[in-house]
């Protein structure tokens, strides 16, 4: 009974859509009839409606770099985390700004007299850090001369140790110490000293930097 049923209902149905489908071959998808090609298509979707991340923005959040050696940007880097933790928009208790923590008068000698545009604007603040290194660096150039290789109290001076401590302490400063052999070692608010710099800083390649006597900055 159940052969008579297949025989007679089952079998014809497959062999009618078997049929159809060669009757009928528009019914496969042509995948050419649906190119893109040739239309305007905008993918800008409005912020309201994306599928974005909300994960919250972290202030001071820690960025971990590649080891970058002993470059010029890693003495840069590494001078930049001491003074504010590489913060662009840092402003210490005793009023100094930005990622390299710089004075107000300092900024002027660099021909900036809008201290909140600066705070504000971190290329205005790579530009000021380079050019106040080579306004240090020309007024140390003879210190930097003699004194580069020898020690002082058991430190080695470095012409990057020497630019680090004229960031930290001015230029005058770096001289008085290098001059008195370590008798004047200048320390800021914060009781960190020209000779920790020297050592903190030492052996970095600072050749980037050209000796300018009236470097500015400026974008």
């Amino acid at each position: 009974m159940n052969k008579q049923i297949v025989s007679k209902v089952i079998v014809p149905f497959v062999v009618c859509f078997l049929i159809a489908l060669a009757l009928y071959p528009s019914t496969i998808v042509n995948p050419e009839q649906y190119s893109t090609e040739g239309l305007d298509l905008d993918f800008n979707v409005p912020k309201n409606i994306a599928m974005v991340d909300k994960k919250p923005q972290v202030k001071n959040e820690k960025v971990f770099t590649p080891y970058l050696g002993k470059s010029f940007e890693a003495f840069k880097e590494a001078l930049a985390f001491k003074e504010s933790q590489g913060d662009y928009f840092s402003v210490n208790t005793f009023g100094y700004l930005g990622k390299y923590q710089f004075g107000k008068e300092t900024l002027k000698m660099l021909g900036i007299y809008n201290p909140v545009y600066f705070l504000n604007t971190p290329e205005l603040q790579e530009k000021a850090f380079i050019a106040n290194a080579r306004r240090n660096k020309w007024i140390l150039r003879r210190d930097i001369k003699r004194f580069v290789g020898k020690k002082i109290g058991a430190v080695e001076v470095t012409e990057s140790g020497i630019l680090a401590a004229a960031h930290l302490a001015g230029a005058g400063s770096v001289k008085k110490y290098l001059r008195s052999y370590g008798a004047n070692n200048f320390a800021d608010g914060y009781g960190t000293t020209v000779r920790y710099y020297l050592k903190r800083f030492a052996g970095y390649d600072t050749s980037f930097i050209a000796p300018e006597r009236k470097a500015k900055a400026s974008i």
